[in-house]
């Protein structure tokens, strides 16, 4: 069926000439939805790509639709590590027939509609329940961080898909499937735009004693504690109202994990099914139909946009599916905001070293090429300051042992920022160096340049004089000559390049944070214009709990001073770059980020602010500040340019060469220049 999917995908991208098509491919979702009916599995998702064909499952859905009504339906998903009895007991339950083996043998994830009985109807609101097998996580085929990355993804997709996901695990011991919710839990927290509203079940697999329901209390509490404690390190690190595992997936610790018996009395060919088994079975499924009749399940309209919906939106977010746990993304955050400091160190005194140098050109005091390795020479102190700060923060931060796995690429990453920064610094300063040559040489040659000018304004002007009064061919043959010269000359001149502030805002902030979707939150609405923030803003808990006041009018008040004090002292800051003179830096960007950023936290420390700014606070408040900015960069940069690129210095003199050049068509004296 997956080809059959992938070749109705294909006909349905071409854009022209269908019907010349060999076959009517239109009618292979009916085919597909027909399977369904007849309770054989479609696949959902793609595991070998790690893809959800959503133009397939799309119009496979509306031909359900189109053949059942638009049945109210209780999505089932069930998850867990490979080999835990996830299909056996699906099939066992139900009466499926996902397929089943030792070892991997679902790939990706299937779905499959069961149809409720007219008995059970009476009971629930829901028409029939779609099963979603997934494959098991954690095999060995894809070991290391490919594997995580994808187990994270696939487990996001399953449980934000149901209504209910049963959490398979084997044995006693959840350890591996905690970090997999604690990475969804985080998932779901950054993806506001799809609403959510899971639930869980704990299903532990191959327990042979049948009080260990009641021996693992202790157990289950510890459970909960854990969830909890790393639902709220996710929620502080993304700004979100969450306190418990609870507030994000519906669980309830007493009533909501179950344990089962081996599936086999003895010991397997021979072994007969386990009676406890069965009746473990039993008693999930009743779990099951009680969540069910509490639920309202979902339209297959609404299946089929939020199956849509929730794939967009794991295709948008892939920062959190690259790690272990939540305590890992927690780590991670603290390493990038020692990063940015680390790079901003160097980058600053790289600053420092390139105005002094700069200053010297300008005196005259330079004359030859500036080389790398004097510029690296000039920048080892703070260099190895850097080093020492990192190799000390590896070693001896309280998350050392999660730190090592990225130590040596960040070392690398540190390692190329100084490479780039000091042969942008070079480029830069040979550039200045040339342009004052080439500008000294102009200024010492003007007067000849201006003869030789004039004598070919001359000649020309002789052999277009039956013309003269014709302004557009004067202006043609004018532009061809002019342009001819002014190459001649400045041929060997390096340009002063065009500037886009917006660009190096969004290249800084990447280097240090997931900004991905800057430019769309940040186009939505102008932060500077709203007139309130409320959106913006997560209530501290102590106010939270006194519920006295909820949001109040002074926040507004107090947003609105902070975010005008610190429009005017970065502006105060541009100017004070002098960059009309010394030219742009992309350095500046990233002081004047780290400016905004210690500015927010800074209010945030403060004694009488009762709230905390949400992430796309800070990024929504950046773009807009040099949105309002970057014609002040592009105003001095241009000065800068006028003043250091010869290409502009005889643009200013074309207008008053031209004027020579009419009066000597048309046979008038010369106006002295």
């Amino acid at each position: 069926m997956r080809e059959i999917g992938q070749i109705y995908e294909s006909c349905s991208s071409v854009k022209e000439n269908k019907k010349d098509l060999q076959f009517d491919f239109s009618s292979l979702p009916s085919l597909a939805a027909e399977m369904m009916i007849s309770v054989f599995p479609l696949e959902l998702m793609d595991g070998d790509a790690a893809h959800v064909p959503l133009v397939w499952i799309s119009a496979v859905i509306n031909e359900l639709i189109h053949k059942l009504g638009d049945q109210r339906v209780f999505v089932l998903s069930v998850l867990g590590l490979q080999s835990s009895g996830k299909s056996t007991m699906l099939n066992a339950m139900f009466g499926l027939q996902f397929a089943v083996s030792a070892g991997r043998c679902t790939r990706g994830a299937f779905m499959q509609l069961v149809k409720v009985s007219d008995e059970m109807k009476t009971q629930m609101n829901i028409d029939y329940i779609l099963v979603i097998d997934t494959e098991g996580l954690r095999f060995l085929e894809l070991a290391g961080g490919s594997t995580r990355h994808h187990d994270n993804e696939l487990a996001t997709f399953v449980v934000g898909l149901g209504n209910l996901t049963l959490v398979n695990i084997f044995g006693e011991n959840p350890s591996e499937m905690q970090d997999i919710l604690q990475i969804v839990v985080q998932a779901f927290m950054r993806m506001k735009e799809v609403r959510l509203t899971p639930s869980c079940v704990f299903v532990h697999q191959n327990v042979s004693d049948i009080t260990a329901g009641e021996k693992n209390m202790e157990g289950r509490r510890r459970l909960q504690e854990k969830l909890d404690k790393m639902t709220r390190l996710a929620a502080e690190d993304e700004v979100c109202d969450a306190e418990r595992f609870s507030d994000v997936i519906a669980f309830d610790v007493q009533k909501d994990v179950m344990y089962f018996a081996q599936l086999w009395e003895g010991s397997p060919p021979m072994a007969p099914p386990n009676p406890s088994y069965c009746e473990n079975v039993h008693n999930l499924k009743k779990t099951i139909l009680s969540h069910a009749s509490n639920s309202n399940g979902m339209m297959l309209t609404d299946i089929k946009s939020h199956i849509i919906n929730l794939w967009e939106a794991l295709l948008k977010e892939r920062f959190v599916f690259s790690f272990k746990n939540a305590l890992e993304i927690a780590a991670y955050r603290k390493l990038e905001t020692e990063y940015s400091k680390w790079t901003w160190s160097l980058r600053k005194a790289m600053l420092e070293i390139e105005n002094k140098l700069q200053n010297q050109i300008e005196n005259g005091a330079i004359n030859d090429e500036v080389k790398e390795t004097h510029l690296q020479d000039k920048l080892n102190v703070k260099s190895a300051e850097v080093k020492k700060s990192m190799t000390e923060f590896f070693e001896k931060d309280t998350n050392a042992s999660i730190l090592i796995q990225w130590k040596k690429s960040f070392e690398i990453k540190v390692s190329h920022i100084q490479e780039n920064i000091v042969r942008e610094t070079q480029r830069k300063l040979n550039e200045v160096l040339q342009q004052r040559v080439l500008k000294k040489k102009i200024d010492a040659q003007r007067t000849q340049n201006e003869n030789a000018l004039i004598e070919k304004a001359k000649n020309l002007a002789l052999t277009l004089k039956d013309k003269a009064n014709d302004d557009k061919i004067l202006k043609r043959e004018f532009d061809s000559f002019w342009n001819c010269c002014v190459s001649e000359i400045t041929k060997d001149a390096p340009q002063v390049q065009d500037i886009d502030i917006l660009k190096d805002m969004k290249e800084v902030l990447s280097d240090n944070e997931n900004f991905s979707d800057l430019k769309t939150k940040s186009k939505k609405c102008n932060i500077l214009k709203v007139s309130s923030y409320s959106e913006y803003i997560q209530l501290n808990k102590v106010k939270k709990l006194l519920k006295l006041f909820g949001y109040s009018k002074e926040y507004d008040a107090q947003i609105n001073k902070l975010i005008t004090d610190i429009v005017e002292q970065v502006n105060k800051m541009i100017m004070s770059y002098n960059i009309a003179k010394m030219g742009y830096n992309k350095t500046y960007i990233q002081e004047l980020t780290g400016f905004i950023r210690a500015k927010l936290v800074e209010h945030e420390e403060k004694e009488t602010t009762k709230y905390t700014f949400k992430k796309h606070f800070f990024s929504d408040l950046v773009f807009a500040i040099f949105n309002k900015e970057q014609m002040t960069f592009v105003k001095q940069h241009n000065i800068f340019r006028e003043g250091n690129d010869p290409v502009h210095y005889f643009a200013r003199k074309r207008e008053e060469y031209y004027r020579i050049f009419q009066k000597y068509c048309r046979g008038q004296p010369q106006l002295p220049l």
